[in-house]
């Protein structure tokens, strides 16, 4: 079966991105600050904005919006796992490629505004999901105070049940 992804000009995705058999690497934090500079470093040439991100020990998700004109973002996530990946010191495998990452990443593409804010909520609700915190508000390597500053979160939202929009919702 040959997957094909829906590239589409100036559009809204979710990804979900691993790391290679799920290590846990990507929370210490001089690694955030790595993948920090590696976001930054691929959103000087390749412009993309982030509508959210969560961070978790071994995967991430997050919410682009791509420019009008660009449809790229498989570029933009190949460049951002490089960036990252030098800057560790591990041997490389049969394709030259550092065991940091899963070689594929998840993605979808958003159809619309209760679509993107599923997807948002998603994000933000995942470290309760795994059990990291009790509430999304207790995570710092998300962009959930970014949202609640931008007044689309309440700071208790997420306390105490799991929001309606993400049950059932499996996008690991």
């Amino acid at each position: 079966m040959q997957y094909r992804r829906a590239y589409q000009p100036g559009g809204r995705y979710f990804f979900t991105v691993v790391t290679h058999r799920r290590q846990k690497l990507l929370t210490p934090p001089e690694n955030i600050i790595k993948l920090r500079q590696a976001f930054r470093h691929v959103m000087n040439t390749h412009p993309f904005t982030i509508d959210a991100i969560v961070i978790l020990a071994d995967h991430l998700h997050c919410l682009w919006q791509l420019p009008g004109n660009d449809a790229d973002f498989s570029t933009r996530w190949m460049l951002i796992k490089r960036h990252f990946s030098i800057q560790f010191h591990t041997p490389t495998q049969a394709r030259r490629e550092k065991a940091i990452w899963q070689l594929r990443f998840w993605e979808h593409l958003i159809r619309d505004e209760e679509d993107w804010q599923k997807h948002m909520d998603y994000i933000h609700y995942n470290p309760v999901k795994h059990g990291y915190v009790k509430q999304p508000a207790e995570w710092a390597y998300s962009s959930f105070q970014r949202a609640v500053k931008q007044g689309l979160y309440h700071e208790n939202w997420g306390m105490g049940e799991e929001p309606k929009r993400v049950r059932g919702m499996e996008l690991e």
